[in-house]
């Protein structure tokens, strides 16, 4: 599925798009903007600045057939017209943004600096499910908690996931708010009910449903590609506290949905083309996927090579102008099943999915300490403090903390691509 747009020689006559950036001419990543006046609307990132695909479409630079799909708020539309639209889409933009195009000079009165702009979430997801698609964070975290069987037996036949809550999902740059909730120690007697004292971040990516499918009818595995839009960062907050007591027998409730921080611009499967790779074979001795779960194409290049990194920066240190400090750095090889094998097994008993809704992988861990993508890892549960950068020594997130999740798409050949940042501070609780 290359083709002309992942031209590696392919450069912009937009100059912030060319070099170092994570939005070159061959990403085009989708996000919908506020640029200062009207509503929101579409538009794609491209270097430092955004295109309006409004105003793009009453020029005339679109296919007549994607006009109605950009007048929008969001881009939604844009998702539910399938793989074939949004590839139509991506020519008509890449014709307009390259080197030479007819379209440059006029071009230019509809782009917007990205810094002066509002971003939204891509758009509102009708539904939102999370994922436990990291088999290093489930095997750490049940080590920690079970340590003569960390995994469940269930774990290597079962895409496990869980129904989260998307009016709590929020766009890069949103506080999250410290939640309250019921907390119990293993000494306390009964629960008391308290600000959380063990907030995390976990390192997800978030991938995004295109066309969906008819309520009872299954996607099979070897179509469900066909339905992955694309994927952005994606950062869901967890009160581990809270979780510890609530979690049974029902799994995840309120440690989970107070907050999830997303990334703004949706980088596409066609963009991420150039960067699929083969699913790592399963260790020895586990169970091949049942065959509704099982595609030899699938198997081959279904999944991706997209290097995700967290770093987290105190108060303090936003005030002395520093740095975020990098605590982890992972890679979506480490996920045990593909996004196909989870969009197939999350329509397998006739569930229906609609354009825009979200699916979270799930923590994706690295085996190695230095690629941990939570701190219920890196702390060890809260055993082994870790230094945020300042000198100062934390287990888990405290009121001022940031956290900013970046990731990028490298191979030899082609230019890399990136999906921004997802960042989010840490703010106290509501009083009792």
């Amino acid at each position: 599925m290359l083709d002309h747009t992942h031209d590696p020689a392919a450069r912009s006559w937009l100059a912030s798009a060319n070099g170092h950036t994570h939005f070159p001419i061959q990403n085009l990543p989708l996000g919908t903007f506020h640029p200062g006046d009207g509503a929101f609307r579409p538009g794609v990132a491209i270097g430092e600045a955004i295109l309006d695909l409004r105003a793009a479409a009453q020029r005339g630079w679109l296919p007549a057939s994607l006009a109605p799909l950009v007048g929008g708020t969001d881009i939604r539309p844009i998702l539910a017209a399938g793989s074939q639209a949004m590839r139509s889409l991506r020519h008509a933009v890449f014709a307009i943004l390259v080197e030479g195009s007819a379209m440059a000079g006029d071009a230019e009165t509809i782009l917007h600096p990205a810094g002066e702009c509002r971003l939204a979430l891509p758009a509102r997801p009708g539904d939102y499910t999370d994922f436990y698609a990291g088999i290093v964070h489930a095997t750490n975290v049940g080590s920690l908690l079970r340590p003569e069987n960390p995994l469940l037996p269930n774990y290597k036949y079962v895409p496990i996931g869980y129904h989260g809550r998307t009016s709590t999902l929020c766009v890069s740059g949103v506080p999250a708010r410290r939640p309250n909730g019921q907390l119990k120690a293993a000494q306390d007697i009964a629960p008391r009910f308290a600000p959380s004292q063990r907030i995390d971040y976990e390192v997800e990516l978030g991938l995004w449903i295109g066309e969906g499918n008819h309520l009872g009818e299954p996607i099979p595995v070897a179509e469900a590609g066909d339905h992955l839009a694309g994927i952005t960062l994606f950062n869901d907050w967890s009160a581990r506290d809270i979780q510890a007591w609530e979690y049974q027998p029902l799994g995840p409730f309120l440690a989970k949905n107070f907050a999830s921080t997303v990334s703004p611009w949706l980088v596409t499967a066609d963009a991420l083309e150039p960067f699929r790779i083969a699913q790592p074979p399963r260790p020895e001795g586990d169970p091949a996927p049942l065959p509704y779960l099982a595609d030899a194409a699938d198997q081959a290049r279904g999944a991706f090579d997209i290097s995700v990194s967290v770093a987290v920066r105190t108060a303090g240190m936003r005030r002395d102008g520093r740095d975020p400090t990098v605590v982890g750095r992972t890679n979506a090889r480490h996920m045990y099943w593909t996004p196909a094998q989870l969009i197939a097994h999350h329509s397998s008993n006739g569930c229906k999915l609609e354009p825009g809704d979200l699916l979270g992988t799930g923590t994706i861990s690295a085996p190695e300490k230095g690629g941990f993508g939570s701190l219920m890892e890196i702390t060890r549960g809260g055993q082994e403090p870790f230094d945020p950068g300042d000198g100062s020594s934390r287990t888990f997130l405290e009121d001022g903390d940031e956290v900013v999740m970046t990731g990028t798409c490298r191979r030899e050949g082609f230019v890399s691509i990136g999906f921004g940042e997802c960042r989010a501070i840490i703010i106290p609780a509501p009083p009792l």
